[in-house]
């Protein structure tokens, strides 16, 4: 079927609203408010798809932004505020009709690019934005009022670094697939060690989600053996990855961040075998250096730690 898009005028606003109660009831009271608002922005658009009989079956919200933090360098950018098909017609094109009409306004208005916000935990619409292009340029974040307030009363941790260890000697392809994953390349520090590239950027130090996440992503961009070495306060933890699976998780302290089942900080110990075939250490070395214990205070120092089992896999620092 032909779906029918057309920018919303103030005519629609009955069938506008309808719409935008379904994907959004819990802003009932102010739904019309918001589509007022909408409709006198010049720089705000709303979409509504139609089918052949006239019925409103589906809406897409969009906007320019001058300030959004994005890895595009175009400004503006187009943004998707919200876009939603009645569930009989799901699947059948309604969804990409009304994307059309909103990547056509965005560039009519001088954007390159268009954004959108989705929920992590939604892995079904993260599924469909990336097979349409969309890709990773932002993290947000977010937290438990109390959960932070007790962070917030922590003293501090000391220390944190993290650097990320590939296991090549072509400089350059590492310095693109790193620039794939950090536009900022400019605050990245690339640089050849041996048969080892390492790579640091100041952004990671304290994030180790996103830390883990490069390393494992320039292992699979580049089928290569990759480190994500950190120290953090007062424990030292290192994962090794082999084309983009990490095979070996190590953290001093297994349970410096809260108690975990016996499985889970057995997990944490090092595997000797994989790290020397995997990395060139001794065996025995890694056994000797990379150890556990209950308490930070059973091993040396952690920046002293950090450095020890660099040196062991033959890693700057």
């Amino acid at each position: 079927m032909a779906w029918r898009v057309a920018q919303a005028a103030a005519a629609d606003r009955d069938d506008w609203f309808a719409l935008r109660d379904a994907m959004w009831p819990q802003a009932r009271d102010v739904q019309f408010e918001e589509i007022d608002e909408i409709l006198a922005r010049a720089d705000h658009a709303g979409f509504l798809a139609r089918d052949a009989a006239g019925r409103a079956v589906g809406f897409a919200e969009a906007s320019l932004r001058h300030d959004y933090v994005s890895a595009c360098e175009t400004s503006p950018v187009g943004f998707l505020e919200g876009i939603y098909v009645d569930p009989p017609v799901r699947r059948q094109g309604v969804a990409k009709a009304l994307l059309r009409e909103c990547a056509a306004d965005a560039r009519a208005r001088g954007a390159e690019h268009l954004s959108l916000e989705v929920l992590v935990a939604n892995e079904s619409a993260v599924a469909v934005w990336r097979r349409l292009g969309f890709e990773d340029t932002w993290l947000g974040l977010t937290t438990r009022l109390a959960a932070l307030d007790r962070r917030l009363d922590e003293p501090e941790r000391g220390e944190a670094r993290a650097t990320t260890h590939v296991q090549a000697d072509d400089l350059v392809s590492v310095e693109r697939a790193t620039a794939q994953f950090i536009p900022r390349l400019e605050a990245v520090d690339v640089r050849a060690n041996g048969s080892w590239i390492r790579v640091a950027d100041p952004v990671l130090d304290r994030d180790r989600q996103a830390h883990g996440r490069f390393a494992r992503e320039l292992s699979d961009r580049l089928g290569a053996v990759t480190v994500a070495l950190a120290l953090e306060g007062e424990v030292v933890r290192f994962r090794l990855y082999e084309r983009g699976r990490m095979v070996d998780e190590y953290l001093s302290v297994p349970t410096y961040y809260g108690e975990l089942p016996k499985g889970d900080e057995l997990a944490l110990a090092a595997n000797p075998t994989l790290v020397a075939r995997l990395t060139g250490a001794d065996r025995e070395e890694v056994r000797r250096v990379a150890r556990n214990d209950v308490t930070p205070a059973g091993l040396p120092p952690a920046p002293e730690l950090y450095e020890s089992i660099a040196r062991m896999m033959g890693l700057e620092p």
